[in-house]
């Protein structure tokens, strides 16, 4: 009953207002504010699809924008649209199945209140319904882009998998698509069981409680039809699992993740999905049977018998197989599967061309002189620890406080005026908005917008203070590196916006003369001057000062998504990207080099690795550095694509690097022209690409167990290894991998490559040395070599060595006298260099403290053969370990021929010793280190031999000439015997 209020001041006439209801308006006024909120969520939505097309747009991948988009769109409809459909005409159709009212019991007739309820709005339930699982199923859908686009463009691998037969591309490509196209035929099938049994309930098809049938003959045959379309689903879901099988992880004694078939997966589980297959056929055709027959007898006590069978044939055979079959002999039964799992995983991960060779881990010469020159010219050994010495260049070379330093600084390779190559530590100056003097919107966005010049030194020198030998320095930067365009607008530690180019000028940099500006004169960036463009980024960016700022103008450009990772992982979503990035000064301008990765999860046999763990080290740890893709599990990876991004312009450039990766072939398919052929990378480009730290780190975990290609042996256990901790710090990670210039046993001439050492499992001796080609420009680019030290001698690891420089007393007291005050000792990277079937350690030790406040370069440790020496150069140590100093012989000045000699003893002698020589380099190419061994003594003796009847001739004559013992009478023994080259000292 409406209440009427007493008229106010209108007599009669005057306006009533009825209590309970708004105003006209109050409800103007919420009709105006609720549209106002529809077009704000409306244009909210607009902005993130606006901006992110116009960011695509600007880099030039529009074509990965729409065909990703195209692409869940579609699979958002189609799928939400046959969702939508299946459970809608299920509801429809038991609607219409319904009893007559005058059939229904009273227990049906209790319900005709909710029936009368929902009467006049049956449609739109209807549609409410099935539009709600049609938007889920739909947004399910569209999350699987990527396995439609491989399942689509999928290319073969030209490999077949030991099992089936099957190319490596259907479990790649093909399985995941079928696979996500059965778990949404179940889903379907169970909402639209549900759906109708809940309506033939509603309408009385259904009874619970009354007496009599439970079941009309129509529910009846709808629901059992239902019922066995999903029994017929889950018969090609055991049809499908026998493939998976291939692909299946599980845990087994001789490695984690696991992945192929077993004894007990070929013999039982494998006939087994097979039978229950045929079971489930005949249980859904029982079902089906119903529509004649309408009774349930036949299809339940068929369903109840494949539940049966899959407990008993599923479940319980297998284990009986495991328990009697397989136990008892284990290793006869698995090694057939272990070998295919072993080849499957060697070649899955690039492994399978590993050179495995013995290695004796001590040395037997004992030419202490050639062995010294050897040191020298065996490896570039790098002093300069690139992830120490940030603060040293932080420090002497930021120039203002808004520049800054990555903490770990990039390693590479450079010509030097002579034209040498040097390995060399280098790092941008990027902007550090910290160090800004006053921050504020227009300071952080708009004045301080780039960093400025590339800071390198080289590896293997220090000054006579222990600073870094620079060769590129000062603000701008100048020295070996030539001109280039300084400016670096992206960068690892840039990641926040900044508009340029409009009327707001910007803080170039700093020098004696005063503050220079500048204005952005690149193409990158999104232009916001129209003022579509700029609400829709205050919008995005939740800043609306872009909407209004006089600082935007004619002119003015957003950068943003501006660190390279951040722009490789959005131009190729498909790509997994490496957890380290570095700058190279490529054809006058500075590009951060990506390396990217092409993975799957579905390679037959292929044991799994999660690479996010793998990748993970001490330094990774120490820095909070995300590494590679995650927690993400695979199965193969290749390092298929190089990517740059160039610091002033942005511009993303994908180089197709492997030629032969099918998964980069299906996704080159999926998105024509993303990629440029590996032809158009530069020459100058190609002298700064390395191999890539995390996929050296993916591989050498899975050496660690995959380098025995035995079954037999694999399955023991016995040749397991691990990656030692890192022997300079307590945090438990794994050592990382070091790069430097190295020249590998048989080799005869350095390369740059990447090292690691790896231990026994559970013990701190050494097993083996591991090194990677990494230089791009030599013919072994990425061929692994692994020394393995023999078993049954100890040889020292990284952790025993660092144990020894620490007890040894002279040194600790040295380093104790180094701490005093306030000083801390810092130790930098424990290099490993294999030298004449020995090792040489070598670890440059830093000191921080009093005044200053970087690391310097104090002194450098180094042992071999059990000799340790702590010293202020690298020279100075070498010679203290070898008890000689390096040879300032020129290489090759005595042409490597045997000298002269009247005295035949003499002239055969040296002949003797020559062949010898011979041998052993002949020996050091294969290697052969048994044969190396025999060669080096054969040396010894000859010399021995040349140099006694030398002497014997001079006494004889009387005369003090040159003996054949000595250094110009002998023979060259070292295959390069230039004087320490790049073991420049502190």
């Amino acid at each position: 009953m409406a209440f009427q209020m007493p008229d106010r001041g209108g007599g009669p006439t005057g306006p009533r207002i009825r209590a309970g209801r708004p105003s006209r308006r109050v409800r103007t006024l919420l009709t105006t504010l609720g549209v106002l909120a529809v077009l704000g969520m409306a244009f909210t939505m607009f902005a993130g699809f606006w901006t992110d097309w116009l960011w695509y747009r600007s880099v030039k991948y529009s074509s990965v924008f729409t065909t990703t988009l195209v692409t869940k769109i579609g699979l958002f409809f189609v799928f939400g649209l046959l969702m939508a459909l299946a459970v809608g005409f299920n509801i429809w159709l038991a609607h219409r199945l319904r009893p007559p009212l005058s059939a229904m019991s009273l227990e049906q007739q209790n319900l005709d209140r909710y029936r009368m309820g929902i009467a006049p709005y049956k449609k739109w339930l209807l549609l409410g319904i099935t539009a709600v699982v049609g938007l889920i199923a739909g947004a399910s859908a569209a999350g699987q882009w990527r396995t439609w686009l491989q399942w689509v463009n999928g290319v073969p691998f030209h490999q077949k998998d030991p099992q089936f037969h099957l190319d490596v591309s259907f479990y790649a490509f093909d399985l995941p698509w079928y696979r996500f196209l059965l778990g949404f035929g179940f889903a379907a099938a169970i909402l639209s069981v549900i759906a109708a049994a809940l309506t033939h309930y509603l309408y009385g098809g259904l009874r619970i409680t009354s007496p009599g049938a439970r079941a009309t003959a129509a529910a009846t045959g709808h629901l059992s039809v239902l019922i066995g379309v999903f029994v017929a689903l889950k018969a090609v879901a055991y049809w499908l699992d026998r493939y998976g099988l291939a692909v299946k992880s599980s845990d087994f004694r001789a490695t984690d993740n696991w992945t192929g078939l077993r004894f007990t997966d070929a013999n039982a589980y494998l006939p087994a999905k097979t039978i229950l297959f045929c079971i489930a056929v005949i249980c859904a055709l029982l079902f089906f049977a119903t529509l004649w027959r309408r009774t349930w007898q036949l299809p339940v006590i068929g369903f109840g018998l494949m539940v049966l069978s899959a407990i008993l044939i599923g479940g319980l055979y297998p284990a009986i197989v495991q328990k009697f079959q397989v136990q008892p002999n284990e290793q006869a039964k698995e090694a057939p599967y272990v070998a295919k799992n072993i080849k499957a995983t060697r070649e899955a991960y690039g492994i399978d061309d590993t050179e495995v060779s013995e290695y004796p881990g001590e040395s037997t010469s004992k030419n202490r002189a050639r062995l010294r020159d050897d040191a020298g010219s065996t490896a570039s050994i790098r002093l300069m620890d690139p992830n120490i010495i940030s603060p040293t260049f932080q420090q002497l070379q930021q120039v203002r406080n808004y520049y800054g330093f990555p903490s770990n600084l990039a390693v590479d390779r450079y010509r030097t005026k002579d034209g040498k190559t040097q390995d060399t530590v280098i790092g941008l100056r990027e902007l550090n908005l910290n160090g800004i003097p006053k921050q504020n919107w227009i300071n952080d966005h708009f004045r301080y917008t780039h960093g400025y010049g590339v800071v390198a030194a080289k590896g293997t020198q220090a000054d006579a203070k222990g600073r870094p030998v620079f060769t590129e320095y000062n603000l701008p930067s100048k020295g070996d590196l030539g001109s280039y365009q300084q400016r670096i607008y992206y960068g690892e530690k840039t990641t926040q916006y900044s508009i340029v180019g409009g009327p707001q000028k910007e803080v170039d940099y700093s020098d004696d003369k005063g503050e220079k500006t500048t204005s952005y004169r690149g193409r990158s960036g999104v232009d916001i001057a129209n003022p579509l463009n700029r609400a829709a980024y205050a919008v995005a960016f939740g800043e609306p000062q872009i909407l209004y700022s006089g600082a935007i103008g004619e002119g003015s450009r957003i950068l943003y998504n501006r660190t390279p990772k951040e722009r490789v992982e959005a131009v190729a979503p498909w790509l997994t990207i490496d957890g380290v990035v570095y700058p190279a000064v490529v054809d006058g301008r500075i590009q951060w080099i990506v390396d990217a990765y092409t993975t799957t999860n579905g390679y037959p046999y292929s044991s799994r690795t999660t690479l996010g763990d793998t990748t993970t080290d001490s330094l990774t740890a120490a820095n909070n550095q995300r590494v590679v893709a995650q927690q993400n599990q695979v199965n193969y990876i290749r390092n298929s694509v190089k990517a740059t991004v160039d610091a002033y312009t942005g511009e993303v450039r994908l180089y197709q690097w492997d030629t032969h990766d099918p998964v980069l072939k299906t996704w080159m398919k999926a998105f024509p022209g993303t990629v440029k052929p590996k032809k158009d990378i530069s020459p100058e480009l190609m002298a700064h690409l390395r191999y890539p730290q995390d996929l050296f780190k993916v591989q050498r975990e899975l050496l660690t167990r995959y380098h025995v290609q035995d079954a037999q042996t694999f399955l023991s256990g016995s040749e397991v290894w691990q990656i030692p901790d890192d022997p300079t710090n307590r945090s438990g990670n794994a050592v990382p991998p070091y790069y430097l210039s190295l020249k590998m046993p048989g080799e005869t001439s350095q390369a740059f490559s990447l090292t690691t050492t790896m231990t026994p499992n559970g013990r701190d001796n050494l097993s083996a040395f591991m090194a990677v080609n990494a230089d791009p420009g030599t013919r072994d680019y990425g061929r692994i070599t692994i020394l393995k030290l023999p078993t049954g001698k100890t040889i020292d690891g990284p952790k025993r060595v660092q144990s020894q420089f620490n007890s040894e007393p002279d040194i600790a007291e040295s380093i104790r006298l180094l701490k005093g005050g306030d000083s801390d000792i810092e130790y930098g990277n424990l290099l490993t260099v294999p030298l004449d079937g020995g090792l040489l350690y070598v670890e440059p030790v830093y000191v921080r403290g009093g005044d200053l406040k970087y690391p310097l370069l104090k002194k450098v440790l180094v042992t071999y053969d059990g000799n340790t020496a702590f010293e202020d150069t690298l020279d100075q140590a070498l010679n203290k370990v070898f008890g000689t100093a390096a040879s300032t012989r020129p290489p090759g000045e005595d042409g490597g021929n045997p000298p002269s000699s009247s005295n035949p003893t003499v002239r055969q002698a040296l002949q003797d010793a020559q062949k010898a020589f011979e041998d052993g380099q002949e020996a050091l190419k294969k290697p052969d280190w048994g044969a190396y061994a025999r060669a080096q003594k054969e040396l010894e003796d000859a010399l021995k031999r040349a140099e006694e009847a030398q002497t014997k001739a001079d006494r004889a004559s009387g005369s003090g000439g040159s003996g054949a013992g000595s250094p110009s009478a002998r023979p060259s023994t070292s295959a390069s015997p230039s004087p320490g080259s790049g073991s420049g000292g502190g």
